[in-house]
């Protein structure tokens, strides 16, 4: 067989460097800024980020806040994204207000920003939002815990996440709603205390933080019976803490989060119900909403609701709820 001129080659060569080159060229890099590397929430959100990245031939670059609450290390990770080139860049924000400068300076280089999980402060600084309506998800577990004690006066003590977020907000005021109780409504970020409501304390969403939390509220009042917790986590530390008080029987748990620990705590009776969000929905539809973008020009905008599903081992007339192996079959985190 005659091997073609070198020339040939030579342009063969070229035109295929050239077409790879184009190829690397039209692979949009997509941000991901998480509040933590560690939450199996967030884990579950840069799993479902990389695999829709993949399967729409995108580049994923993923970055996280040390600790729910640093806004200074997300900020610093919009500024390398935004010069590592990022099209979109996804964020669930730690401080809802804090963030708001450095996601209008990602904007004014041309920089789609999509809000997961958690909107900014005013929300419409986003170009759009991923995210469970919380207010939905605290209504759930409030029509829950009101009709799983009915009969009884309500004692209550609320763990929430800390002042002036907008979802520990919506989730504690959503829950005072749905349990039939005065409050304020899901565009308010301050947190309504009816009489009813004996104590509230800040978790920060964290195990350790919520078990002190609940030995402190039940100091204020050993009567306490329903307890609302901001998440899973929290509700596992404050039932740690009615344990070792020999309270555990007397109190009912609710909380919002659906992950895998969560959902087997619901199983084995720790967590009465909880309303299981979905952030693996949330990442793969932010991808999908960047990489329109950056081939089309077409900017996401607005509020999309990802989902919620009320989780229960024992379920309640009227309220609607899916049963424990639902919540397993669609939970995240380590099974």
């Amino acid at each position: 067989m005659q091997r073609p001129p070198a020339f040939l080659l030579s342009a063969l060569a070229l035109s295929g460097a050239m077409a790879c080159g184009l190829a690397q060229a039209a692979e949009p890099v997509i941000g991901l800024i998480t509040k933590t590397e560690t939450n199996p929430f967030f884990v579950k959100m840069k799993e479902g980020a990389a695999a829709e990245a993949k399967k729409l031939g995108a580049k994923l670059v993923a970055a996280a806040g040390k600790a729910d609450g640093d806004n200074a290390g997300q900020v610093t990770a919009l500024e390398n994204l935004v010069a590592a080139g990022a099209k979109t860049i996804l964020i669930a924000p730690s401080d809802a207000k804090a963030i708001v400068p450095a996601i209008r300076k990602a904007q004014a280089r041309g920089v789609m920003v999509i809000a997961l999980d958690s909107p900014t402060e005013p929300m419409d600084v986003a170009d759009a939002l991923f995210a469970t309506d919380n207010y939905k998800a605290g209504e759930l577990i409030g029509q829950y815990a009101k009709a799983a004690t009915a009969g009884k006066t309500p004692v209550i003590a609320m763990l929430d996440l800390y002042p002036g977020h907008p979802v520990g907000a919506q989730r504690h005021n959503g829950f005072l709603k749905g349990f039939g109780l005065p409050t304020h409504d899901a565009k308010s970020n301050e947190l309504a205390r009816p009489a009813e409501v004996v104590c509230m304390a800040d978790s920060f969403g964290n195990r350790a933080k919520g078990q002190t939390a609940m030995e402190n509220c039940l100091q204020k009042n050993p009567d306490i019976n329903i307890l609302y917790t901001l998440n899973e986590p929290a509700a596992a530390g404050a039932y740690n803490a009615l344990k070792a008080a020999g309270k555990e029987r007397n109190v009912l748990i609710v909380s919002v989060d659906g992950g895998c620990a969560g959902i087997a705590d619901v199983g084995r009776g720790v967590i009465a119900a909880t309303s299981q969000q979905y952030p693996l929905r949330m990442a793969a539809m932010g991808v999908a909403a960047g990489v329109e973008y950056a081939r089309t020009g077409k900017k996401a905008s607005g509020y999309t609701d990802t989902g919620v599903t009320l989780i229960a081992a024992t379920p309640q007339a009227g309220v609607d709820s899916k049963d424990v192996k639902t919540g397993a079959d669609l939970c995240w985190g380590t099974k």
